[in-house]
This record gives C-alpha cells, structure tokens and sequence, in this order.
C-alpha cells in the first residue's frame, strides 16, 4: 500500500481544536488534499493554516475557545459569510484534561476529584456537542456534508483506565449513533474516528521526560488525518454514519499507511482492562 491524497479540492472544511495534535494531523492531511481547511483554536492557528496552505490547500485561522458559545457560534456564521457551505466538520477539540495529574489518571473513582466531571464533560464532551448543533444547522439546510468526531472508544468491552474519561468518550460514542440517527434521511453522514496509539506532541513529551521513545505501534497524527480525508472523499461514506471505527480499519477499507509507510492492526487496550477479566 502507498498513500495518494483524494483531491478535495472546492470542499470546505472545518478542524476544531486543530492547532497541535491529531486536530493538526487532520488540517495537513485536507490541506494536502487540496480542500479550504477553517483551523480553530486557542492558539496557534495562524501557524497551523499557513501550513495547510502549503501543502496545497487553503487554511484559515480562526482563534476559537470552544468553550464559549458565542464564539463557536461567531466562527459557524464566519464560515457562512466567506464560503457560503461546509462539507466536512471535524470535532476534534477537547478540553477534558484541565486538570489531568497522570499520577491520579488511573485511581478509582471514589479517590479522583469531583472536578474533573467539569472538565471531562463541559470542556470535553461539550466542545463535540456544540460542534455537531451548529454543524448539522447548516449541512441538513444544505442536504449533504460528513460530520466527523474524533473518539477513544469503539469497543464497549474495554475501559478506558479513568472512570470519568471512560463516560465522556463512550457518549462521544453515542453522540454520533444519536446524531447519525437524526440524520438518517438529511444527506448528512456522521461518523467516529478513533485514532489507535498515537505520537502526538504531547506524548512524545511525556516519554521523553522518562528518557523514552513512544512504543513501535504508535502512528502520527496524520496518520488520522488520512483516514478522515479517504472519508471526506467516498461517496459510499454513508454506510459508515453512525458507527465508531478505529483508524487502522478504515486505512485497511482504504488502502493508505501511515507517512513512514507502515500500516497498523486496530489498537486494543490491554487485557487487564478488559471487563469480565
């Protein structure tokens, strides 16, 4: 397998939380592909649409906190008045780890902060929630458009190691079999994506500070990215609206491999975080 970027060339496309990360993975990917990509973010977005623009693509910044309502609301009525559609929503964005204490990720529920409810679901879960309302306005007046959410769950015989990360993501989960419901007969598809292990920023960080290198399964973030614009792409895309599916898997429905060339099997959790064991 190699990889040739669909040409999304005269689609419009929104990445939330698209400044670093599988958001920024996502942004490349479209921009290669040749699509109009609104990057939205707190920080950084004038970087990240610069590089869009030159992988071939047009990247737009737009600073957002997700946040705020009003300011979601602002960049949807932007994308209206400068490209008059949007063909493809990436709800990306996720503001769940505020307060995450790796030392405290993985206690049981009774010890963890009640805090971290708030984050979890108003930071997190919301910024997917606030996506998707103002998202499916436009695309169901339109009849077409793909809504994407990225996700950490397409298994529910595994958890995820947080009680309260666990829920949010699972509703993630929900969020588009209920959404893809509503959309049934719209023109809209809606769909999950579930990176496996991957080398974001962050985690490459994180292992380097024990003197470390991520694991060998790990992929980059555009690795996602490509299977979010193989799905932009199809028009068969339908078929999956309403499912969660691991981004190894669509790379096998697909055909592409990670930038190295590698390809990878859909990422399980280990067996001590299999319920039942």
């Amino acid at each position: 397998m190699s990889w040739s970027a669909p040409r999304l060339e005269g689609r419009v496309a929104l990445v939330t939380g698209a400044t670093r990360g599988v958001g920024k993975g996502v942004a490349l990917v479209l921009g290669e592909a040749g699509a109009t990509v609104y990057v939205s973010g707190r920080t950084a977005v004038d970087e990240t649409a610069a590089d869009v623009t030159a992988r071939g693509g047009l990247g737009i910044p737009i600073r957002t906190d997700h946040r705020e309502d009003s300011q979601v609301e602002a960049l949807f009525e932007r994308i209206d008045s400068e490209s008059g559609r949007l063909d493809l929503a990436v709800g990306n964005a996720w503001g769940g780890y505020a307060d995450h204490d790796v030392r405290t990720f993985g206690v049981p529920l009774w010890q963890q902060p009640l805090s971290r409810w708030e984050t979890m679901f108003e930071s997190g879960l919301r910024h997917q929630l606030t996506t998707a309302r103002f998202a499916s306005t436009r695309m169901v007046e339109q009849g077409s458009g793909s809504i994407v959410f990225t996700g950490a769950w397409d298994d529910p015989g595994e958890y995820l190691g947080n009680l309260y990360y666990d829920v949010s993501k699972a509703a993630v989960s929900r969020l588009v079999t209920g959404l893809a419901h509503e959309l049934r007969d719209s023109g809209v598809a809606v769909l999950g994506i579930v990176p496996g292990f991957t080398r974001t920023e962050a985690v490459v960080d994180a292992f380097a500070a024990e003197g470390m290198d991520p694991p060998a399964a790990a992929h980059s973030p555009e690795y996602v990215g490509r299977a979010v614009a193989c799905v932009a792409a199809d028009p068969d895309a339908a078929s999956l609206s309403g499912t969660s599916v691991q981004t190894a898997t669509l790379g096998g429905r697909y055909g592409f491999v990670d930038v190295d060339g590698r390809s990878f099997a859909p990422f399980r959790m280990p067996d001590e975080n299999r319920l039942g064991q």
